[in-house]
């Protein structure tokens, strides 16, 4: 069995087990909590009604989140001439292309997102090796298979949440720090849940939500009231 520290003991005892929380409720709780040495990050987690063995079922996407994430992103882009140009105007960290993936297939990860035009895909897509297992391939799908190259730096430094479907049928994305206003997460969750509601594949049976759980980094989960957030759960 896992050991648990005092203080998650401690946080677990100011959550009531059998509590469906709101957001607003969760938000607040979670500031209450006996505090860590840094700012933890706040995520929620989905059980889904989806196969994930299944192609047709792959749940993914991204969500723009509206008082960011908390994070500072670094960002590598693949490209050249002025969409390299723009994505340098635009604030990312490492810019280039045969430079820059030669580079990566030397062992260089030191980005958070990476970003690249069409064009620069034929080359970037042979990273399957080293962007793959740590999720930083560039897709169409998250917006970072794009000619412009500056909207997609600015946006990812916005801060936003990236979310994909796990083996056992799970989403987890963050969605803010402790140390925002309530409201600010609350705002960030309701995008979050929303873009995942959205991103139902049409192939999906029966109840898509199947539960949600809202927590920070070292604390107990808290049970979502599905009924009061989610649009369109079933």
């Amino acid at each position: 069995m896992k050991q648990r520290s005092k203080r998650y003991k401690k946080s677990a005892e100011l959550i009531p087990a059998d509590k469906f929380f709101s957001l607003e409720e969760a938000a607040e709780l979670v500031k209450k909590l006996p505090a860590t040495k840094f700012s933890e990050t706040v995520s929620l987690s989905f059980r889904l009604g989806v196969d994930p063995r299944k192609s047709d079922q792959m749940v993914r996407g991204t969500c723009p989140l509206p008082n960011g994430s908390g994070k500072s992103v670094k960002v590598a882009v693949f490209a050249v001439g002025d969409s390299a140009d723009a994505a340098k105007a635009a604030g990312a960290e490492f810019v280039g292309f045969e430079d820059l993936i030669a580079q990566v297939k030397a062992g260089f990860t030191g980005f958070d997102v990476a970003i690249a035009t069409p064009a620069a895909m034929t080359e970037v897509r042979k990273l399957g090796k080293q962007l793959g297992p740590r999720g930083l391939m560039p897709n169409p799908k998250t917006g970072t298979v794009t000619d412009d190259t500056a909207g997609a730096v600015k946006a990812v430094k916005a801060g936003r949440a990236d979310f994909k479907l796990d083996k056992n049928g799970n989403i987890s994305a963050g969605v803010g720090k402790v140390s925002f206003e309530p409201k600010a997460i609350v705002e960030n969750a309701q995008a979050l849940i929303d873009a995942v509601v959205r991103a139902r594949p049409a192939s999906a049976k029966g109840k898509f939500i199947q539960s949600i759980t809202f927590s920070a980094t070292m604390s107990p989960a808290l049970k979502l009231d599905l009924g009061k957030y989610v649009k369109s759960a079933a």
